[in-house]
Parts: C-alpha cells; sequence; structure tokens
C-alpha cells in the first residue's frame, strides 16, 4: 500500500468530514485522483470513516462510473441506447474500436484511454454523442470520432475537444460545453422570468401552512410521471415527526429520451432553487440535496457558483430575505451512473452513501426519508412550478392546463422528427398537435415517457398528454416508417436486465425470462399461447416488483402487445405440426452430435 494512495485518501476523507454519509462524494473523489478505487483504497476509506469495509465496496461496485479496477486516464463512454443507434452510433463506435486498437470494454496498452458503453446520457436530441471523461461531445459521426480518438491519440486532453461552444449558459466559463438547448417551444411557467427572491418573499410573507394550501389550491402533481399531489407531499413531511426534516431535488433524470432537466439546470437553476427554498420553508426544512446525475457532472461547478451568488443576495443561508428564524441551504450530491436511483428511495440511499437499493414502502420518505428523517422529494420540474405558483398565484397556475392536470409540461422530443428538442405545453394537448409541432407526422409508433412509459400506434394520436390519460415524465421518443419495434422492444428489455439492482426475483429473473421469450418471437421460433406466457409473466412482474423500476420494466411488453399485437401474431408460429416450435432439436442434440463424431438421423 502506497504512501500517496494513504494521503489521498485520507485528505479526501477529512474534505468530506470522515462522514460515510458523504461516501459517494468519497468515492468518486479517490477514483479521479487514483484511477480507481482498489482494494487498498476501499481498506483505507473504511478505516477513515469508520464503517465496515464492506459497504465501501459495495458502493464501488454498484454504480457504473465507479470501478476497481484501474481505467484509462481519458474514459470515453459512447451513449448505446435506442435513439442513438437510430442515429448511426453503432457505425461510430467501430470507429473508435479501430483508431484506439482496443474493443468496448479495454483500454489502451499505454493505459492512456478506456472505451466502454453507456446507457443514456441525456443527449437524444443530439445523438450520437458521448463521454469523454465529463466533457460531452454530441452529434458524432465516423468523422468527428476519427478525428477526436485521433487526437486522442495525440495526447490532446478531452477539454480540448469542444471548439464550438452551445447556445446559452452552456457557453459560459464554467460549463464551456458542445451541448446545444434545443428549446424548440417556451411556455409561461418554466421559461418565463422570474426576478430572483420574488417568490420566496412572496411565500415568507405568509405561513407554512399557507404555502402549502397554494400549492394544493393550484393542483400541482409531480411532474416526475408519477403525478403525485405535490401539496399533499409536503403536508406530510411537514406534519411527520422528527427533529429535522430534508428538500431532496431528483435531478437524476436517467429514463432513455428524456433531456428536459439538463435545459432547466442550464438555463433556469435559479428558478429550481427558488422553488426548494419555498419548499424547505412550507416544510420545516434548513437542508436541501441536489442529487445530480453523474452524466450531468459537467454541470456542477456552474450550479455551485450559482448557489454561491444566492448565498451572498440573502437567498440562502441563515435568515433567508431577512426572515428571522428560516435557515436553510442547498448542497449539490453528485450520482455515478445508476439508472434505479430515479426511484426516489433508491435516491435517498445514494445519498446517505450507500448502493441505490430501493427501500421497502411504507414508511414513505415523508415519514422515514433520508436519514430516517421526514424528507419530500421532488424533481426538478415540480419546484420550478412550485415557484411560479408563489410568484403568480395558484389560481393562474390552475387556469392553464386540464382540469385534471393543471399547468404545463416539458417535454423531450427525440427519434424520428425534424425538430428534436424541448417543449413546453401546456397539459391536455393532444399526442397529434405535439407530433405537427416536432414536425414528425408521418409517426408509426411513440413511445410516451420512455421504456418504462407507454407505446402508442397511429390509432392513439387523438389521445391527450395528461396524467388521466397519456402520462409521461417528459420522455417522447418517435419512430419512423420502417422501424421495427418489436426489436426496439427488446433494446429496451436490455436496458431494464441491465439496470435492475437485482435486489428482489420478479425483477432480476422474471424481466430476462420475459426477454428470451420475445426473441424467439423475434427469430421465427415462437407460438400463440408466447404471447399470453408474456402477458402473465410481465404483469406478475409489475404486481410483485418491490419498487417503480420493475413495477414498469415488463411495459415495453405490456404496451406493445396491446397496440402492436399484430406485429407479435406476424412472427408467431400457428401450423405446428405437433410439434414445439420453441423447441430447437438440432441445438439440442448439438453437444450429443459432437461427442458421437456424427449427425443426428434425428434431427436431419
Amino acid at each position: 500500500m502506497s504512501e500517496s494512495l494513504q494521503a489521498i485518501v485520507k485528505e479526501i476523507c477529512q474534505v468530506s468530514g470522515n462522514d460515510p454519509a458523504r461516501m459517494m462524494d468519497i468515492v468518486r473523489a479517490v477514483q479521479a485522483a487514483h484511477g480507481c478505487v482498489c482494494d487498498d483504497a476501499i481498506d483505507l476509506i473504511a478505516a477513515e470513516v469508520g464503517c465496515p469495509r464492506v459497504t465501501v465496496e459495495s458502493v464501488v461496485t454498484f454504480y457504473s462510473f465507479l470501478s476497481k479496477e484501474p481505467q484509462g486516464r481519458i474514459v470515453i463512454r459512447l451513449c448505446d441506447d435506442v435513439v442513438d443507434e437510430m442515429a448511426g452510433s453503432q457505425r461510430v463506435g467501430e470507429v473508435l474500436s479501430q483508431e484506439l486498437g482496443i474493443g468496448f470494454g479495454e483500454t489502451t496498452k499505454d493505459g492512456r484511454v478506456t472505451l466502454t458503453h453507456t446507457p443514456c446520457i441525456g443527449m437524444c436530441d443530439q445523438a450520437p454523442a458521448a463521454m469523454i471523461n465529463d466533457v460531452v461531445c454530441t452529434e458524432l459521426s465516423t468523422d468527428s470520432a476519427r478525428k477526436l480518438a485521433r487526437e486522442l491519440n495525440g495526447e490532446a486532453s478531452p477539454a480540448k475537444l469542444v471548439r464550438k461552444l452551445g447556445d446559452g449558459n452552456n457557453a459560459h466559463r464554467l460549463v464551456h460545453a458542445m451541448v446545444a438547448n434545443n428549446i424548440c417551444k417556451t411556455g409561461p411557467v418554466i421559461f418565463a422570468d422570474l426576478p430572483a427572491g420574488e417568490a420566496i418573499r412572496k411565500a415568507l410573507a405568509m405561513t407554512p401552512q399557507e404555502v402549502i394550501r397554494d400549492i394544493k389550491t393550484a393542483r400541482l402533481r409531480g411532474r416526475g410521471g408519477a403525478g403525485f399531489p405535490t401539496g399533499m407531499k409536503w403536508e406530510f413531511t411537514r406534519n411527520s415527526p422528527g427533529e429535522r426534516r430534508y428538500v431532496i431535488c431528483n435531478a437524476d433524470e436517467g429514463e432513455p429520451g428524456t433531456f428536459k432537466d439538463r435545459v432547466i439546470l442550464t438555463e433556469k437553476p435559479d428558478l429550481l432553487f427558488e422553488g426548494m427554498t419555498i419548499a424547505g420553508y412550507a416544510v420545516g426544512s434548513d437542508t436541501g440535496i441536489v442529487y445530480l446525475r453523474g452524466e450531468y457532472a459537467y454541470l456542477e461547478r456552474f450550479l455551485e457558483d450559482v448557489l454561491e451568488a444566492r448565498r451572498a443576495k440573502g437567498l440562502l443561508g441563515r435568515n433567508v430575505c431577512g426572515k428571522e428564524g428560516f435557515n436553510f441551504d442547498i448542497r449539490i450530491q453528485m450520482g455515478a451512473g445508476a439508472y434505479v436511483c430515479g426511484e426516489e428511495t433508491s435516491l435517498i440511499s445514494s445519498c446517505e452513501g450507500l448502493r441505490g437499493d430501493p427501500k421497502t414502502r411504507p414508511p414513505f420518505p415523508a415519514q422515514r426519508g433520508y436519514l430516517g428523517l421526514p424528507t419530500t422529494v421532488n424533481n426538478v420540474e415540480t419546484f420550478c412550478c412550485a415557484a411560479r405558483i408563489l410568484e403568480q398565484g395558484p389560481g393562474a397556475f390552475a387556469q392553464q392546463g386540464s382540469r385534471g392536470s393543471t399547468g404545463t409540461k416539458l417535454l423531450s422530443i427525440s427519434g424520428d422528427c425534424k425538430r428534436p428538442g424541448v417543449y413546453e405545453v401546456p397539459f391536455g394537448i393532444t399526442l397529434s398537435e405535439m407530433l405537427k409541432m416536432a414536425d414528425a407526422e408521418d409517426a408509426s409508433a411513440v413511445l410516451m415517457g420512455g421504456p418504462s412509459g407507454t407505446l402508442v400506434g397511429p390509432a392513439d394520436y387523438g389521445r391527450t398528454i395528461c396524467y388521466d390519460d397519456l402520462a409521461t415524465g417528459g420522455a417522447v421518443t418517435v419512430f419512423g416508417p420502417g422501424r421495427d419495434i418489436l426489436q426496439i422492444v427488446s433494446r429496451y428489455m436490455d436496458f431494464f436486465i441491465e439496470e435492475s439492482c437485482g435486489y428482489c426475483t420478479p425483477c432480476r429473473v422474471g424481466n430476462v425470462l420475459l426477454k428470451q421469450r420475445l426473441d424467439a418471437i423475434r427469430t421465427g421460433h415462437g407460438e400463440m399461447a408466447d404471447l399470453d406466457y408474456l402477458q402473465k409473466l410481465g404483469e406478475t412482474i409489475r404486481t410483485t416488483s418491490r419498487c417503480g423500476l420493475g413495477q414498469t420494466s415488463p411495459n415495453p411488453i405490456l404496451t406493445t402487445l396491446a397496440n402492436f399485437r399484430d406485429r407479435y401474431e406476424a412472427l408467431v408460429r400457428k401450423d405446428t405440426n405437433g410439434k414445439q416450435p420453441t423447441f430447437d432439436l438440432r441445438g439440442a442434440v448439438a453437444d450429443a452430435e459432437a461427442i458421437a463424431g456424427r449427425k443426428s438421423v434425428h434431427a436431419g
């Protein structure tokens, strides 16, 4: 064990107060400084913070951005989600592999560059995209990938790959990203101006109970997809017994196809922090945490700068806006690549310095959340809406949208459309109206809410976007004519299998069985009874899984069985001649043939 590693770990742990609850910060910093979190580093961290070694190792082995084994000084993570594949990411990957002389999952001989795949990085509107360390490269082509690889081989740093800056705050000195906002339609809630502190001052002129009443009067529902009433959640948190309460912002938008929060964090961070501060006042909290997905690490310094500026203006810290006794501050907690952490109890586990394992409910976070204390967890867009409600009044907000879904909704539209990007639309618009805005009127299928949502066809384009009809957390993926829907479904099942935390059997095993049977159908080895099998197994997984990931993971199959059943029926064998089409006789006797040294007379 080297003295330099001991010094590195000791200093990093001291900066985090030797607090095991800050384990995510510690292991991320150790990896950045040392190239990995090896066994020796794990031993040192456990000793410094006073926790069992297994706790540290379980964190390091859970998150995809962390590694016990040495990685290259530069890690290229090429996004391999469905939209990126549609845009040509496979060809880009082939070029990167050729130029670097390594395959995916490998590191160059000089230890400089590691090449790997990663799920959606929030750039589907400018795919194919990749992360090179924390630098995001968008709209990659075979030519730009070849140039990129050669420059990295020539000792260029990832930062030097950014030659053209994106619009808005993407060009800010602390962001310096080639990312484009692609704001295609603005609206009165998220993208309207808000003078700093105005909504907070209006909230502080009221009692906390009156603030919650306004949120309930506005009928604000959580923008994460489930649509739980925000005012009710805040009220539960405030009324739950506990010596402290916490406000957590879920900025871990890992659902493939969504990127709206990326734009809010880039262009409207003050609106978000305003809403979090109002929530802190309403529930009686002095601490807010923004859980920022690791894929958005390039925004961290910028967001910290915005927070510091708000502290200087008296909008955070002690006696916020001069309100005696109201102390509230916000810190940023970085994630490290785990889709399941978008589930609120998994996110809380991660904030506590643990694996992102879901927690059993009840108790709910409002009763027993972060560190076992009452916690309200809302997503980025929800906090922004709360700030707007306090600024304009609940009546103005409730007049927008539909009766059951008030206000506006941010949509992240990508895929086979001519105008991918972010749209702020009122709840209640039809799917066909949305497709017209995005110039995607020839769509043969639309995925609402990402893989965990609903895949619909043209017969459903008259349905409305709202919580009582087509609900979505924001992701909208368009598929044009000629796309193989079942192949897309298979890829999404790959995603859920990879991202499952593995805790419960229905999700861990059931999704594998779903994909196996789906692929058998796709390759011509299915029968009609397999459709019933998929339906029953999917419903069982949805009913018996522990958390939201497992409860929604069968949706790609269940919604296509409902809306694209003809695609399945066209592939299953109906005339079996008394034989099971799913049984591969030739494959079953292959090993025996090899041992006997001759072909089977029965499998000819």
